[in-house]
């Protein structure tokens, strides 16, 4: 079988590829996230297959859902597939089985957020959707503040995550929030954490959030930051009386949360 992961546009329909619609009016079927949302997009460029629904509920069952077919496209509801989608576990399932894979280049909301946002692009740590418990989220974010971040988030968490954020990093930290990227109320906002909360206080649509890199330390401050920590958990503080413990001790709070909740080394 030969397997094509096809992007599709985020939201401008023009951002499709020439390669894009020669795959899918070649391929047998059309394996997708949502038959309904991706059959609009077939009637728009005038193509008609049949189509499998591969979710993230159905994709364990690809072997036998596409069994006979020889030619498959796979599309997600945008973007490009594999990325924070179905799409990574189709991959690993591809590869297992021995398929033909082919990867094609398209739309993704991830670079153009990124290069719009203005902020270093060298290096950069994309972390996808974060974990939904507070406490992961924090974690997570934690581990790559040293370069630059993207993010993607939903409307309905975006001010939380904007708090977890303003945490970690500081109300002065730069940040750049995009949102509908390529469609018609497209929005890229840039300027720091604490305007940003204050700014979407009702959000809508699908975001892009992008973080320049926390500066690091001194060595002098963070041998002393460790220090105390080490004092204080001497004393059995741990969780949110460490945090607690290390602010009223001087410890920036964004870097306090850090040394509390770092692994504790054999």
């Amino acid at each position: 079988m030969r397997l094509s992961l096809v992007p599709t546009p985020i939201g401008n329909l023009e951002d499709i590829t020439l390669r894009a619609l020669r795959v899918l009016k070649e391929a047998e079927v059309v394996a997708c996230e949502d038959t309904r949302r991706t059959g609009i997009l077939l009637k728009h460029f005038g193509i008609s297959k049949p189509m499998v629904r591969l979710d993230q509920h159905t994709v364990g069952q690809a072997r036998r859902l596409l069994q006979g077919y020889e030619r498959v496209a796979y599309v997600t509801d945008a973007g490009t597939p594999g990325i924070s989608d179905p799409g990574a576990e189709l991959v690993a399932l591809a590869l297992r089985e021995g398929w033909q894979l082919e990867v094609l280049p398209g739309p993704t909301a991830l670079i153009p957020a990124l290069v719009a946002s203005g902020l270093p692009t060298a290096r950069f740590a994309f972390e996808g959707f974060l974990p939904q418990k507070r406490s992961e989220r924090r974690a997570r974010l934690a581990q790559v503040t040293g370069r630059t971040v993207v993010l993607y988030e939903a409307p309905h968490r975006l001010r939380e995550t904007l708090q977890d954020l303003l945490q970690i990093y500081g109300p002065e930290h730069p940040v750049a929030v995009a949102r509908e990227l390529s469609k018609l109320h497209e929005e890229i906002w840039r300027g720091r954490l604490a305007d940003a909360l204050e700014y979407f206080k009702e959000p809508r649509g699908e975001f892009v959030l992008v973080l320049g890199p926390k500066a690091e330390p001194t060595a002098g401050l963070e041998q002393e930051a460790e220090a105390v920590l080490e004092h204080l958990k001497a004393q059995g503080l741990k969780g949110k009386a460490l945090v607690k413990a290390l602010t009223e001790a001087g410890v920036p709070r964004n870097r306090a949360y850090e040394l509390a909740h770092k692994p504790d080394t054999p």
